[in-house]
């Protein structure tokens, strides 16, 4: 899928005129630069951009967006490019549009408990700015040092404590956005349920195929009065899973519960240092509120993870412990590196009840692959992220490994579940969108799209399992009599 050049395929007078737009160093074409863009965290997609623009304003996007637009050229926003699902993935004869210069916070509103933002901010800064004042940002990813406000929205992104506060659109008020003809909307705004179409709830999750955010309106959350943390050790991830349905069962809303299994917290340790014990599975969980709720909460879920069968159940001394503990969770996907050359990260969901048969059946298809599979997910939500593990340098090893993800997404829809929980589609998960999905709700969502974007030039090649144009037809594709004949082709 990479794609080589000794120079951008645009033509120089186009390149500069987008110079023109954004000022020359924040116009990338050197074949040797444009390669930092070739993908998003998910390395094994590649492709060099045709051009990459860093704009410093709204009024910068507008501008590219337009001269885009007259250049009949497609468009794929990227914002910090941590992303697992290769959504940022470029357009080799594109324009890769990086938010990352737009990082400005614009207004806070304490009163009324909302913030506007610039797509660049990146998601822990936020609540680092709204710490003096009690107040913070819920979603949280395991990237949120790196990743940024633009890219959440795109991806609807997550993290450990969404169980409780639930994802990006959940907290996302309002959006302004640039459409692909360079027009400007704003879709809600600094209200809880704005009047009309929840066309904000469209735009969340829609993986950049809409338009390109340039501003966010951001809801904000006073800090909890207390958070009660435990770490439980179990012999096996059948014991842990029981454990989560216990907790559940017995209306126990957590902030975060989150499991990893022996391979994934031999990984943990290795690359942090946390003295875990050699156990088959662990839970790390967190409860926030008032103080009586969170003793009274933390407590019982205590003696019910006992009664499922727990080694052990920790409690951090102090929050430093507590910290640890937390990174130790949020570095589990780089901490493969460790114990493995490469690795793909899938992201699956299922029912809560199907986690301890899905595990097995995961196990099952690693044993049958020859590979080793690491499991680390929110197990509040049943949200999977089997991490197949491989080495690149032996043949046929990372198709291998692919293959293997993919029945496991299959696996998901098979219990109930679905193909993805927080890392989008992208390019990745496209071919498994029919698993999932009628021809008639592609069509649907197809349509959607090309409300927003009536030719498509928006991150093309993304989300859907084929290429759909705007003038197609719902259902299955039938080419025209010209493509037959070799006279024409798709886009």
């Amino acid at each position: 899928m990479s794609h080589s050049s000794h120079s951008s395929p645009l033509a120089p007078d186009l390149i500069a005129r987008f110079a023109a737009i954004v000022g020359k160093a924040n116009c990338i074409f050197d074949p040797e630069q444009l390669r930092t863009y070739e993908c998003d965290a998910l390395t094994s997609f590649r492709a060099r951009p045709g051009l990459v623009v860093l704009p410093g304003s709204a009024a910068e996007v507008v501008d590219v967006v337009r001269l885009a637009r007259d250049a009949g050229l497609p468009i794929v926003p990227r914002g910090a490019g941590t992303g697992l699902s290769g959504g940022a993935l470029p357009h080799p004869a594109g324009i890769l549009l990086g938010l990352s210069r737009m990082r400005r916070i614009l207004a806070i509103d304490f009163d009324n408990q909302w913030m506007r933002v610039e797509p660049g901010v990146v998601n822990l800064e936020i609540s680092k700015r709204l710490a003096s004042h009690g107040y913070y940002y819920a979603p949280d990813p395991s990237s949120q040092q790196v990743c940024t406000i633009g890219g959440n929205v795109a991806e609807n992104s997550g993290g450990a404590h969404c169980l409780k506060y639930g994802f990006t659109t959940n907290h996302v008020l309002g959006a302004k956005v640039v459409l692909a003809d360079g027009n400007v909307v704003e879709l809600g705004g600094p209200v809880l349920d704005p009047l009309g179409y929840d066309l904000r709830g469209a735009l969340v999750g829609s993986e950049g195929t809409l338009g390109v955010v340039v501003e966010v309106v951001l809801r904000i959350l006073r800090k909890p009065e207390a958070t009660r943390t435990f770490f439980a050790t179990f012999p096996s991830t059948d014991e842990a899973g029981a454990a989560v349905s216990l907790i559940i069962a017995a209306g126990i809303v957590p902030a975060a519960i989150e499991m990893m299994d022996r391979l994934a917290i031999v990984a943990i340790k290795a690359a942090t240092g946390v003295d875990w014990p050699d156990v088959g599975a662990a839970l790390l969980m967190d409860v926030d509120g008032t103080i009586a709720e969170v003793e009274h909460t933390a407590a019982e879920a205590t003696r019910f993870a006992k009664q499922a069968g727990a080694l052990e159940v920790r409690l951090p001394r102090d929050a430093a412990e507590r910290e640890t503990m937390w990174r130790g969770r949020k570095s589990a996907f780089a901490a493969m590196g460790r114990i493995s050359p490469n690795y793909v990260v899938q992201d699956g969901v299922i029912p809560r009840s199907e986690i301890a048969p899905v595990l097995r059946e995961i196990e099952r298809l690693a044993s049958d692959a020859g590979l080793r599979i690491a499991n680390v997910f929110h197990a509040g939500d049943g949200n999977l992220h089997p991490l197949v593990l491989y080495d690149a340098a032996v043949p046929g090893q990372e198709e291998l490994a692919e293959r293997t993800a993919g029945e496991i997404l299959k696996v998901c829809v098979r219990t109930g579940g679905s193909i993805t929980g927080e890392h989008g589609v992208g390019a990745d998960k496209a071919p498994y969108m029919a698993d999932m999905f009628s021809d008639a709700d592609l069509a649907t969502m197809n349509m959607v799209r090309c409300a927003f974007d009536p030719e498509s030039r928006m991150n093309p090649g993304k989300v859907f399992p084929t290429p759909r144009l705007c003038g197609d037809r719902p259902g299955k594709y039938v080419p025209h009599a010209t493509e037959t004949a070799g006279l024409a082709g798709r886009g």
